[in-house]
C-alpha cells in the first residue's frame, strides 16, 4: 500500500501510547517518533547540569543553554526501535527512570523547550508516514493528521501499570511514589500555559482501563485502515 498518513496518539502519561504507537509503526512500516522521549531528554540535559533539582528550577540558565543539547534517535536494530541521544550519548536507559518523570513536566511547560522541540517533531514528519506519540502532536505538532487518537484510562490503572514496568527494569520504587507522580504529571500537563494537553477536537477518545494490548491494537488498527481507504 503506497498511500501514507500521519497518526498522532496523544494522552496522559503511561496510558501506553508509545508501546500502541511501535505495534502500529511496525505493522505498517511507518517512522515511530516518541516525543516524551525528546521531553525525557531535556529533563536529563536540564538535572544533569544542576538547572532542577527538587530544590530549585534556574530556568533562565536552562533557555540559554538549549542549543548546547542536540538531540536524535539512532535505529537499534537488536530491540526493534530507535534509542534517544543526547550529544551522542545514549542515553535511552536514563531517561525512563522514576527521577526523570518527577522533573519532565515542570520541563516541558517551558515555552523555549516545547519550541525546540515541536520544530525538531515537524521535520520529522513532513513527508507523512510517521506514527507520533506524545502530549501536544494532534493539537500543535500535527494538526492536519488524519487520524488522532487521544488515549487515556484511571489514574490507578496507570499508576499500577507504571510501577509494574519500573519493577520489572529493577528499579526500587513504591506503589505511591508513583501514584502520586502520576496525578502530579496530569495536573502540570492540563494547567500549563503552553500547549496543555486536551483532546483535539477531531481526536477519537480510547479509553483502556479495560483493554488487553491486543484489544487496543486490533481497534486502532481497523481505525487507521478505515483512514487509508479515504486518502
Amino acid at each position: 500500500m503506497n498511500k501514507k498518513i500521519t497518526i498522532a496518539i496523544d494522552g496522559y502519561s503511561s496510558t501506553g501510547k508509545s508501546t500502541i504507537a511501535k505495534q502500529l509503526a511496525n505493522q505498517l512500516g511507518y517512522v515511530y517518533v516518541d516525543s516524551g522521549a525528546m521531553y525525557r531528554a531535556m529533563t536529563f540535559f536540564a538535572m544533569k547540569n544542576e538547572f532542577i533539582s527538587k530544590d530549585h528550577f534556574d530556568v533562565t540558565s536552562l533557555i540559554e543553554n538549549l542549543d548546547k543539547a542536540q538531540l536524535k534517535f539512532i535505529y537499534n536494530p537488536s530491540i526493534g526501535f530507535a534509542e534517544m541521544y543526547l550529544n551522542d550519548e545514549n542515553i535511552e536507559k536514563a531517561i525512563r527512570t522514576l527521577e526523570v518523570s518527577n522533573f519532565v513536566s515542570q520541563v516541558a511547560a517551558i515555552s523555549e523547550v516545547r519550541k525546540k522541540l515541536v520544530t525538531i517533531q515537524k521535520e520529522m514528519g513532513k513527508n507523512k508516514g510517521v506514527v507520533m506519540d506524545g502530549r501536544d502532536i494532534g493539537t500543535v505538532v500535527f494538526t492536519d493528521a488524519e487520524l488522532k487518537i487521544f488515549m487515556t484510562s484511571s489514574a490507578e490503572t496507570r499508576a499500577k501499570r507504571r510501577f509494574d514496568e519500573l519493577i520489572e527494569k529493577g528499579q526500587e520504587v513504591s506503589y505511591d511514589d508513583v501514584y502520586t507522580n502520576v496525578v502530579d504529571r496530569d495536573r502540570v500537563d492540563t494547567t500549563r500555559k503552553d500547549s496543555p494537553l486536551v483532546k483535539a477536537d477531531d481526536a477519537i477518545e480510547i479509553d483502556n482501563s479495560n483493554l488487553t494490548k491486543e484489544e487496543q491494537f486490533a481497534i486502532i488498527l481497523k481505525l487507521v485502515e478505515e483512514k487509508l481507504r479515504d486518502v
